[in-house]
């Protein structure tokens, strides 16, 4: 079944290691096959991820997009660890991160990440009102 992906004009997305950036019009494409797809509004930039837990979604996105995520597995890590110290209290959305990553569900760690960047925000919040 393929992945159908609505454009907005201008909008761009990532498919597998080439940003395809749409015209001045709305389009509608059908997308058949395993290679990854990150819409814009999923993508996040280097020079963007100013937080901890930006920048596991940053390493999480790197892994969904490269041939082979294992190069990125070290320095994912390492964040992971420097997060876990800083802020226990995200453990379960670091398990849920690690769990999908552990059975190539890239995408769905990406989404898990999400939640993690979320719930920082939240903490970042509790901690500018204190």
């Amino acid at each position: 079944m393929a992945l159908k992906v609505e454009l907005k004009p201008g909008e761009r997305f990532i498919l597998g290691d080439s940003v395809i950036t749409n015209d001045d019009q709305r389009t509608r494409l059908f997308i058949e096959g395993d290679t990854p797809i990150l819409r814009e509004k999923d993508i996040l930039r280097a020079a963007d991820a100013d937080t901890p837990c930006k920048r596991v979604y940053l390493m999480v996105q790197m892994m969904y997009l490269a041939p082979d995520p294992r190069p990125h597995h070290e320095l994912y890590f390492q964040i992971v660890k420097e997060v876990l110290e800083a802020a226990p209290s995200t453990s379960t959305y670091i398990d849920a991160i690690n769990s999908k990553i552990l059975t190539g569900e890239m995408y769905k760690a990406l989404k898990e990440a999400r939640k993690l960047i979320e719930y920082e925000r939240g903490l970042l919040e509790n901690v500018k009102t204190a």
